[in-house]
């Protein structure tokens, strides 16, 4: 938040971020979450159009995202009460349903890795974190050249922590931040 997305402010037209296997959606909210806080902070990034795309196999898991309701543990893990308090509703059976300025900004879609995603358009970052051990070395090569494909030139992928581009040394460079590594196209 307080690293990548400023250098991303000065780059021409809008940043473009696709989670890939989001799940029930927490990532995508996340981030659309930060873009928000970063957007009262920052005044460069207050008019700077930012495309969120969470993307899955799974249509069950996809309208669980879209609806952006969550049970209070998938929540209170990681997610201060100021900040639940300020981007969510607290429903009256006891879950808690994300603001609709939120949800709006995250584009839920249907889409499997080992297809052609090259229709989805260039992005600025990509989230791919806990899938690709699920699948066989070949097919995570596969993946992350058709992720590089995607990304615009400098662009930024993370993965999960037991996941690692192996033998894609020439497509991608690494990055050290606390906490974590973040792989940068070449």
């Amino acid at each position: 938040q307080e690293t990548l997305f400023p250098e991303l402010v000065n780059n021409p037209g809008e940043i473009s971020v696709w989670c890939a296997a989001c799940s029930t959606g927490q990532e995508p909210y996340s981030i659309s979450i930060c873009v928000e806080e970063l957007r009262r902070r920052n005044f460069n990034f207050s008019k700077k159009p930012v495309r969120i795309l969470a993307t899955d196999i799974s249509n069950r898991v996809l309208e669980q995202a879209r609806k952006g309701t969550y049970e209070p543990l998938a929540l209170k893990r990681g997610m201060a009460d100021e900040r639940l308090n300020q981007h969510f509703i607290r429903q009256p059976e006891g879950s808690w349903e994300i603001k609709p300025k939120i949800r709006e900004s995250v584009e839920f879609r249907s889409i499997n890795l080992k297809d052609n995603f090259m229709t989805l358009g260039k992005f600025d970052v990509v989230f791919c974190r806990n899938v690709l051990i699920y699948f066989s070395s070949q097919l995570q090569q596969q993946i992350l050249t058709n992720i590089h494909r995607v990304l615009k030139p400098g662009g930024y992928l993370f993965l999960g922590g037991s996941e690692t581009p192996r033998g894609l040394g020439e497509l991608f460079e690494i990055r050290y931040y606390s906490p974590g590594v973040v792989y940068v196209k070449k």
